[in-house]
C-alpha cells in the first residue's frame, strides 16, 4: 500500500511538473511573438517620419546650399547620413522580425547553387574588385531554401565587405568534419577579429569595427543565428586579426531536427 501511495504521489508530481512546463513554454512562446510583433510595428511606423527627415534635409542641401555654408551645411549632411543609417537598421529589424514568424518548410536544398547566385550578385555590385570565390560543388542540406538564402547572403556579404582592403581577396564556401559532424563553412582572408570579443558578434547592434571602416548595423549575424536555430542547428565563428574569419554552421538532417 505504501508503495502504491508513493507511486501515485510521484505520478501526480510528474504530471504537475509537465503541466507547469507546458504553461511556461506557452507563455514564453507568446512573449516571443509579442516582442516580434512589437519590433515589427515600431520599426514599420518609424520609416515614414525618418524618410521625411532625410528628404527635407536633402532639399535644404540641394536647394538652399548657398544659404548653408560651413558648420550648418555639415550638420545637415550629418542628419542625412544618420537617417540613412537608421533606415538601414530599420530594414534589418523588419527582416529579422519576419524571420521569427511563419513555418520553416524543409526540403532538400542545393546550397552550392544558392551561394553561386549570391556571389554573382556581389561581383556585379563591385565589379572593380578582384575576389576569388572557391565554392564546393553540390553541398546539399535539408532546410528552408528562402531562409537559408537570407542567411548565406548575410554571411557572404560580410566576407565580401571585410575583404575589401585585400589586393587578393579569397572567399571560400566548403564543408568539413567537426566533432564527427559535417559542418558548412564560409571563410575569408579579410580583416578578421580578436576572439576575445566573439561573444558580441551574435548580439544585436554589437559591432567590432567603426562605421568609417566598415558599414553595417550589427544585425546580420543575429539574423543568421536565428535562421540556423530555427533549423535546429548551430553556428559559431572563429577569426584572427588581419588574417580573416570563418563561420561554421551545422544543420541537422530532417530526422534529427
Amino acid at each position: 500500500m505504501v508503495t502504491s501511495t508513493a507511486h501515485n504521489r510521484l505520478l501526480n508530481q510528474t504530471n504537475a511538473l509537465q503541466l507547469t512546463f507546458a504553461e511556461q513554454t506557452r507563455e514564453l512562446q507568446d512573449t516571443v511573438k509579442e516582442l516580434e510583433s512589437f519590433t515589427y510595428t515600431v520599426a514599420h511606423d518609424l520609416r515614414a517620419p525618418l524618410r521625411a527627415i532625410s528628404n527635407f534635409s536633402r532639399i535644404l542641401i540641394e536647394d538652399y546650399a548657398d544659404r548653408f555654408q560651413g558648420e550648418p551645411l555639415d550638420y545637415l549632411e550629418r542628419i542625412v547620413r544618420s537617417s540613412e543609417r537608421m533606415s538601414c537598421l530599420i530594414d534589418d529589424l523588419l527582416k529579422l522580425s519576419r524571420i521569427g514568424r511563419g513555418e520553416v518548410t524543409r526540403h532538400s536544398v542545393n546550397l552550392s547553387e544558392i551561394v553561386t547566385e549570391i556571389t554573382a550578385r556581389l561581383q556585379e555590385q563591385e565589379s572593380g574588385r578582384t575576389v576569388r570565390f572557391e565554392i564546393e560543388d553540390k553541398v546539399m542540406v535539408s532546410g528552408d531554401a528562402r531562409l537559408l538564402a537570407i542567411a548565406f547572403e548575410n554571411l557572404l556579404g560580410n566576407a565580401h565587405k571585410f575583404t575589401r582592403r585585400r589586393d587578393e581577396a579569397v572567399i571560400r564556401f566548403f564543408t568539413a568534419q567537426h566533432e564527427g559532424r559535417r559542418v558548412i563553412r564560409v571563410g575569408d582572408n579579410g580583416t578578421g577579429f580578436d576572439m576575445r570579443y566573439r561573444h558580441k558578434l551574435f548580439a544585436p547592434f554589437q559591432r567590432l569595427h567603426r562605421d568609417e571602416d566598415f558599414e553595417g548595423t550589427g544585425i546580420g549575424l543575429v539574423t543568421v543565428a536565428r535562421i540556423i536555430t530555427r533549423h535546429g542547428g548551430e553556428v559559431w565563428i572563429e577569426g584572427i586579426p588581419n588574417q580573416g574569419a570563418t563561420v561554421s554552421i551545422f544543420i541537422p538532417p530532417m530526422a534529427e531536427a
